[in-house]
């Protein structure tokens, strides 16, 4: 799956427990009717690919969702769900199509083509 959007906050590397397990949060306000804020989590050597981004870029994210089911004590189920990134990439900006010609040009071939024209205007 990908989110498209704007990026609004990105933390600073957490390391967990004794294993060294790192996490690193981004956020993305997408570009929708109504935006939407969401967090995701880049994890072990994935942290380090959000060196290169900096707040205000428009990416593009590949993700994952997650899902897991926690018991609590008195035995209730309790479930609760993630998104991890795992690729992100500058969005490019629309630039002008550089295949149609110039204005000038397009009239000019069209009236070559095309049969005299009788009408006095």
């Amino acid at each position: 799956m990908e989110v498209t959007g704007k990026i609004k906050l990105i933390g600073e590397t957490q390391t967990f427990g004794a294993s060294g397990f790192r996490k690193r949060e981004l956020v993305v306000t997408t570009d929708e009717q109504y935006p939407q804020m969401l967090m995701i989590e880049f994890v072990q050597d994935k942290a380090d690919i959000l060196d290169k981004y900096q707040v205000g870029q428009d990416v593009k994210v590949s993700i994952n969702l997650r899902g897991r089911e926690w018991i609590n004590p008195e035995g209730v189920a309790k479930y609760f769900n993630s998104i991890q990134g795992w690729r992100i990439e500058v969005m490019q900006s629309e630039a002008p199509n550089a295949e149609l010609p110039p204005l000038e040009e397009l009239q000019a071939s069209d009236l070559s083509d095309s049969e005299p024209d009788d009408l006095p205007f």
